[in-house]
């Protein structure tokens, strides 16, 4: 093991997609530098096409860089892929789970795959089983399970080589919440009672205040602010004023007023609405509805309240966290909807597709 007190290095990665069309393609990573301590849970952030999937191809040796490195554990992700994928377990956002097998046969099966005896197969996923309380339902079809359930063996799955780091892209997307809160605290347990590195991305970001250590924002394939939740909100001094607009309201006549005030300031337009700050926001309000008043340009509403990471992505980004809905926009990393990787068609060396096993197959693993 590596004296490296960080589990994850990057520097100065760049990629480019050849896209048709787009003559220079489509740049993805521009120079990103991220760095996860072990035994934490790191939060990676940003808006659809910012870099954050292509960040995570990269450290899962899911496709190459063009330049930069990235090590994992001490270990070159583009010189030792193989090695790597041993000190790695990834959890996608889409189940890898096989609906047709049960939950011990796909945890059985993965061991196998990872080279485990049919003995030590069978005692990691009897364990695997009890650590995510899913010993009921062992015997059950994977298409039977709820989205919960599921979602608990898709994280037992990435864990069963016992990896030292683990990679989750949303981890509780279409979670309810009484199931969404079970997912945290299990990672929260993993990061904290197990030593594990979690990188998670996440489209909640109550997601990551409550769970990241640390987190990242990315945009336009940079890394563009870092560091603890609690220091990027402390970066943002006093109160988020936001303002509603009516119908038929322009924006930008809302924000040339809001920039005359001197209580006033950071003004952005956002969506159909603008934010500022204030060192007073409560205070700040009457003398805003005031100014817009005497401009004709009257507010549909006013909320105050104290910086959130919303308030921190506007900030560095200049857009609103993307809502709930966008997860499953395609490609997040600047490839155009439709025009998807295949894959393995940009892979490092020795990654491929794995097929579904049939079920002569399955049987056969899980004796």
């Amino acid at each position: 093991m590596t004296t490296d007190p960080c589990a994850v290095r990057a520097h100065d990665l760049g990629k480019t997609y050849a896209v048709r069309g787009v003559k220079g393609g489509v740049r993805a990573l521009d120079g990103l530098d991220v760095t996860v301590g072990r035994g934490i849970v790191f939060g990676l952030l940003g808006p659809n096409g910012a870099g954050k999937s292509t960040t995570v191809k990269i450290l899962t040796t899911l496709t190459r860089p063009d330049r930069g490195t990235a090590v994992i554990e001490g270990v070159d992700v583009r010189r030792r892929p193989d090695q790597v994928r041993r000190l790695i377990g990834v959890v996608a956002q889409r189940s890898g789970s096989d609906p047709r097998a049960t939950a011990r046969e796909n945890l059985v099966l993965q061991a196998r795959l990872h080279g485990m005896g049919r003995h030590s197969a069978r005692a990691r996923a009897t364990e695997l089983l009890a650590r995510f309380d899913l010993a009921e339902v062992a015997g059950r079809l994977v298409s039977t399970l709820s989205g919960g359930t599921q979602r608990r063996l898709d994280v037992a799955l990435g864990l069963v080589h016992r990896p030292a780091v683990l990679f989750l892209d949303e981890p509780t997307t279409g979670l309810d919440p009484e199931a969404r809160a079970a997912m945290w605290a299990e990672i929260r347990r993993l990061a904290g009672d197990d030593g594990l590195t979690v990188v998670l991305t996440t489209h909640y970001l109550e997601e990551a205040d409550r769970l990241a250590e640390r987190l990242a924002i990315v945009d336009h394939g940079r890394v563009v602010a870092g560091g603890t939740p609690d220091e990027l909100k402390g970066e943002l001094r006093g109160d988020a004023v936001h303002l509603e607009l009516p119908s038929g309201t322009v924006p930008a006549q809302v924000r040339a007023v809001l920039e005359d005030l001197p209580p006033i300031r950071e003004v952005r337009v956002s969506g159909g609405g603008v934010s500022a700050r204030a060192d007073n926001g409560a205070a700040a309000v009457p003398a805003v509805l005031a100014a817009l008043e005497r401009a004709g340009t009257p507010a549909a509403s006013v909320t105050v309240a104290r910086p959130s990471l919303d308030d921190v992505f506007l900030r560095y980004t200049g857009r609103r966290y993307p809502p709930e809905s966008d997860p499953d926009t395609p490609s997040g990393d600047g490839t155009p909807p439709g025009r998807e990787t295949p894959p393995g068609a940009d892979a490092a060396p020795g990654v491929q597709a794995v097929p579904q096993p049939g079920p002569s197959a399955r049987k056969e693993a899980a004796r």
